[in-house]
């Protein structure tokens, strides 16, 4: 599956929610005579990621999801958007967002400071294939292998990105026993090391000789080569990771268990084939819910390359 854009919070509204305190007014008594069920909220609070790629069409798409809930649960759902995960963390654990999209390492630190539980995915028939090629010139003789890059001018993407970063970076550490703290030092494993800002430029940067090797999403390099930017036979892929995960809906885990069930199973039913077109560019792309341990493998790489330690309770 292609890999949702980048999740944005409006740091503003999201700084005033996590503020406020729980409202009074999402358990009052009409929760019983709009829901049927005494301990739901009147309404829930999810917070939305725009498409950064068509933001008008997505925005009318996420009314579609968020009207088929309210209609399925019999409650109001109130939508937001804007731009930082720690403030939608603080928010969540403030109880006043109760769903949000999430990466493993935002779900991790949800899960940790405000008992956050995964929900639903969007997932395409078949599953994901999303995961990070290790690449460099096609007629590089010298490098054929992950061990081969030991001692090459390296480029990475940036230390927020989970593909062109933290994905490639947990490999080799775990492949070759690295320590976490000195990969990026230069002439430790690599002799440089670049961060490029973009797949992109990663890419162009390898097949104009700029870097020796690089990590990048794969699916970048299909679509620069769809695109007739790139030629695929001036590259060659020496390693990759593993799978990426999708990013999920999480949820918060003190919401009355009856409410978290049912709206996994909204989320499930949904099935609006414009919405999926339109957002994850396949019409039988669906919702599953998401089983507890699908961010593990993720968070056991984060674990070691030291991306977890300053989490805590």
């Amino acid at each position: 599956m292609k890999k949702l854009p980048k999740f944005l919070l409006t740091v503003g509204l999201l700084t005033t929610l996590a503020a406020c305190g729980n409202d009074e007014n999402k358990t009052s008594a009409n929760s019983a005579e709009t829901t049927g069920k005494e301990n739901w909220p009147d309404e829930i609070t999810l917070v939305q990621m725009p498409d950064e790629n068509n933001p008008t069409e997505a925005a009318t798409m996420h009314t579609s999801l968020r009207e088929h809930l309210s209609t399925e649960l019999g409650i109001d759902v109130v939508e937001h958007e804007g731009g930082s995960y720690a403030i939608g963390i603080e928010a969540m654990a403030s109880g006043n967002i109760d769903i949000m999209l999430a990466s493993p390492m935002s779900y991790y630190q949800a899960n940790k400071l405000a008992g956050a539980e995964l929900l639903v995915t969007p997932t395409l028939p078949g599953g994901t294939n999303y995961y990070t090629a290790f690449i460099t010139q096609s007629d590089n003789e010298k490098i054929n292998s992950l061990e081969d890059l030991k001692g090459s001018n390296f480029a990475f993407v940036n230390a927020a990105s989970s593909s062109g970063y933290l994905y490639p970076k947990g490999t080799l550490v775990q492949e070759f026993n690295l320590d976490p703290d000195l990969v990026e030092q230069s002439g430790y494993f690599f002799e440089n090391v670049t961060f490029s800002e973009s797949h992109q430029n990663s890419l162009m940067g390898v097949i104009m000789g700029d870097y020796e090797g690089a990590a990048v999403a794969y699916s970048a390099i299909e679509a620069m080569a769809e695109a007739g930017a790139v030629n695929m036979e001036e590259i060659k892929v020496v390693g990759q990771t593993e799978k990426i995960p999708d990013a999920s809906y999480i949820i918060r885990g003190d919401l009355p268990e009856d409410l978290k069930e049912a709206i996994q199973e909204a989320f499930v039913s949904f099935e609006d084939e414009k919405y999926f077109e339109a957002l994850h560019k396949d019409a039988n792309a669906r919702f599953i819910a998401t089983e507890p341990d699908y961010y593990d493998p993720s968070i056991e790489i984060l674990d070691a390359i030291n991306a977890l330690e300053e989490v805590q309770e």
